[in-house]
Parts: structure tokens; sequence; C-alpha cells
């Protein structure tokens, strides 16, 4: 039943964090210079603007976002296969945009290249998400102790804006919004590490925990409000420097799926 829903309210509209309409000139810059040598347009040599190039990129970069947020919130189902063209008119862009990013996304593990057709949502199981979770754990929280020992409460001060905006996403059920701020506080915490690689590392071991499981798609505002309030626990308990508290928070913090 809420595949069913999921599907019907993806194939009626375009995410809304996607323009109704971007256009992204087809031609190359190369074709551009010669066009106006030929015209006697391009006759200096002065460094060409590369607005097309950046154009492309910010489509590709807002097609990218939008469907990882429908990947997020279950408006792109597993097991089923969407084509760049069709998302390219939902989304008022051409294909090649959005076939860009699914290819970033194949990259990723999210989706899968079907020939002659498009690509299919990857379809998970509890033990895949139960396995990211475990690698999760072995590199994140023996930092996360060791950040607790060194880093003053200072430096955790700061980072409550971003716990508190994952409890206002999941307060709403904004499950893509929730996806976003909760990878933006684990990156902010692991970033007082200096490590930039764990990082990268951590993050992407982070996107993918977040994809939806084929038996269930939607990610409950129950578990999204539990995640977020263990977020503020564990930010109080660095502040006051409690690591008995730190300790218990972070081992309990990924035992589950989430977060």
């Amino acid at each position: 039943m809420e595949q069913g829903r999921a599907r019907e309210a993806y194939g009626t509209a375009a995410p809304a964090t996607v323009p109704a309409v971007v256009r992204v000139p087809e031609q190359t810059r190369g074709e551009q210079v010669r066009g106006e040598q030929a015209r006697g347009e391009h006759t200096h040599s002065e460094p060409p603007a590369p607005r097309a190039v950046v154009q492309r990129h910010s489509v590709r970069g807002q097609i990218l976002e939008a469907l990882r947020a429908a990947l997020v919130d279950g408006r792109l189902v597993p097991g089923q296969v969407y084509s760049a063209p069709a998302l390219g008119a939902r989304f008022g862009v051409s294909a090649t945009p959005v076939r860009e990013a699914m290819q970033q996304l194949a990259i990723e593990g999210a989706v899968e290249v079907v020939p002659n057709r498009g690509f299919r949502v990857s379809e998970r199981g509890p033990r895949e998400l139960a396995e990211l979770a475990e690698v999760r754990a072995l590199i994140e929280v023996p930092v996360m102790l060791r950040l607790a020992r060194t880093v003053p409460p200072g430096a955790w001060c700061a980072l409550r804006p971003l716990a508190e905006a994952t409890v206002a996403a999941a307060a709403v059920g904004d499950r893509a919004g929730y996806a976003e701020s909760d990878r933006a506080f684990h990156g902010a915490v692991l970033a007082l590490c200096g490590n930039e690689q764990l990082v990268q590392v951590a993050d992407d071991l982070h996107r993918r925990s977040q994809w939806p499981l084929e038996s269930n798609p939607i990610t409950r505002r129950a578990d999204l409000l539990a995640d977020a309030a263990e977020h503020t626990a564990l930010l109080d308990a660095l502040i006051a420097q409690d690591l008995a508290v730190v300790q218990s928070l972070v081992r309990e913090h990924f035992t589950g799926v989430e977060g």
C-alpha cells in the first residue's frame, strides 16, 4: 500500500526541490567559439566564459539532490525502473543531466543500469542495512569517544543548531530534510578529528544507510524523532563531558539502522 502511494505521488509531480523548468544549453563551448570565429565575433585571445559548463553542472547537481531526496522519501520505489527521458520531462530538463545524475547514483549503488530501459532502484534487505550500521559503528564510535576526551565544550555547543535541525525535520516528518540534517550533524562531529578522508568515507556509508528497504520504503516519523532525540542527548553529554553517558549513547545510536 505504501509503495503504491509513493509510486503514484512520484509519477504525477516533480520533486519540489527542483525548479519547474530548467533548460540546459546543449551547444558545447567549442562549437560556440567556432561559430563566433566564423562570424568574426571572437578574434581576441580572451579566455572563454564558462557559462554553459557552469549551468550544466548546476542543473545536474540540482537533479542529483532531488533524486537523492526521492530515494529517501520513497518517491523512487525499490525495484522500479525509471527512464531518464521520462524523469527529465517531469523536471522540465533534457534527459542528459538526469542520465548523468543517475549514473552517479549507480556509482554510489543506489540504482543499477538497465540497458535500453533506464535505471532500476536497488532493492536492499535488512542484512545489508545491518552491515552498513556495523561498518559505520567501527569507524565512528572510536572517533567520537576520542573526541569526547579531547574537544572542549565550546566546540560542541557550536553544533547545537545542527542537532536541533534534525529534531525540526523529524517533527514534521520531512524524511529528505532529516536525511540531510542527520548527515550534516554526523559530518560536523567527525570533522573535529581533522581527517578529511575519514569524513568522506563515513558520509558515503551514512548516505547508503538512508536508502529505504524494499519491504519498508518509508521511515516512520516516530523513528526519526527517536533518532533525533539521541543527537541532542549525545550533544548534551559531550558538552557536560560525561564520558560514561557519551559511550552509552554512541553505542546505542548505532544499534539501529537509522542515524
